[in-house]
């Protein structure tokens, strides 16, 4: 019985491992070039998402927080991943 219970407590903590794992998505290491995001305020204005090669250049409206184009970019990156095509 004791051999069992621990077969099954090994099972569930695989299962809970593979579930977290799933939820938790891409771990990039944090080092020097592993950024997001890039911003520019001079001598021009750019904000540019380097996983999403998204740019828009009104650096203060993203600032301000308008960021529904970067949101909708990854989005998009994510489905086309899957395989899965948007209807817009």
């Amino acid at each position: 019985m004791r051999l069992l219970r621990a077969k099954l407590f090994e099972l569930e903590r695989r299962r809970q491992e593979e579930k977290k794992a799933a939820i938790g998505g891409e771990y990039q290491a944090i080092e020097w070039g592993s950024q997001i995001r890039s911003y520019v305020f001079h001598p021009y204005s750019l904000v540019k998402d380097h996983r999403t090669n998204y740019e828009v250049g009104n650096v203060q409206a993203v600032m301000d927080g308008e960021i529904d184009g970067f949101i909708s970019a990854w989005l998009r990156q994510s489905m086309a991943k899957q395989g899965l095509t948007i209807n817009e």
